[in-house]
């Protein structure tokens, strides 16, 4: 007998739904805590941030900038500073987390303050984890500043970037906790100091490796409402803001759907969920 597998995109007519696939090589790397420019798109926390919204992991150019889009200028939203950004209150160190949805071979991760390196960390090639975590020392700064977080592929000539706005100061050494604090200032030029060098921390592999962009769901089938913080299963009305466990991860919704097989969590990661 040959086997039926459902995809979403065969459900389609079944539950009512626009779905838009993303090709799994749109999908990369982005600094998901503090929240970046782009993550705080894609949780809504900033509005009307354009595509970035949809696809914070894509903010891909060409190796050497100092800019937020990385030069990408369909991201050029996120060298707006009159948007006021929201700045995450940090200490005297920053414990910056990178959520990787394709893992490539990496040369180097650098971090900016306001232009000016403060830390690198090398990768030698290697392949990192999903997750990745560098602690960063910004005890030379203090108030509202932009940290430039740049990921630099081994294998070609291009970077990632993120703009991470933060409020230096705020007491004790932060963890890359996502309480927002008020508006930052754009990463620019500036006079470059030593970098500091170290191997990078790398959290388990928990991260999704799928990509879609956003959906909207709708079904008539019957469905059941979700209770708050509960594990993720087919057949639940969930809505924007509903937080739920799958396989040891939270998420948070990120588009109004009723769940169905296949368009769990950890494969439709930025599309239906956030994870925490």
């Amino acid at each position: 007998m040959r086997r039926k597998i459902a995809y979403p995109l065969a459900t389609l007519g079944m539950v009512g739904s626009t779905l838009v696939i993303a090709s799994p090589a749109m999908a990369h790397g982005y600094v998901s805590s503090p929240p970046s420019r782009q993550a705080q798109c894609a949780a809504g926390a900033v509005a009307d941030c354009g595509a970035i919204q949809f696809e914070p992991q894509s903010v891909e150019a060409p190796k050497g900038s100092k800019e937020c889009n990385g030069g990408n200028a369909g991201f050029t939203v996120l060298n707006d500073n009159s948007r006021s950004w929201p700045a995450t209150t940090v200490g005297s160190s920053v414990k910056f987390n990178w959520v990787l949805t394709a893992r490539h071979r990496t040369a180097s991760w650098v971090y900016y303050v306001d232009g000016a390196q403060v830390a690198t960390f090398n990768d030698n090639n290697a392949i990192p984890e999903a997750t990745v975590s560098h602690t960063v020392d910004v005890s030379k700064f203090s108030g509202k500043h932009t940290v430039l977080a740049v990921w630099n592929i081994g294998d070609t000539g291009n970077a990632f970037y993120s703009c991470v706005d933060v409020n230096i100061g705020g007491g004790g050494s932060s963890t890359g906790g996502d309480s927002p604090a008020g508006g930052g200032s754009p990463a620019g030029g500036g006079a470059s100091t030593a970098p500091t060098t170290s191997a990078p921390t790398k959290a388990p592999t928990t991260a999704p490796t799928t990509v879609a962009p956003a959906a909207t769901v709708t079904s008539s089938a019957a469905s059941t409402t979700a209770p708050g913080g509960s594990e993720w299963a087919p057949g639940v009305s969930y809505k924007t803001g509903d937080v739920v466990t799958y396989q040891g991860v939270s998420y948070k919704c990120r588009q109004s759907h009723t769940a169905i097989r296949s368009w769990e969590p950890s494969i439709y990661t930025l599309a239906l969920w956030l994870p925490l």
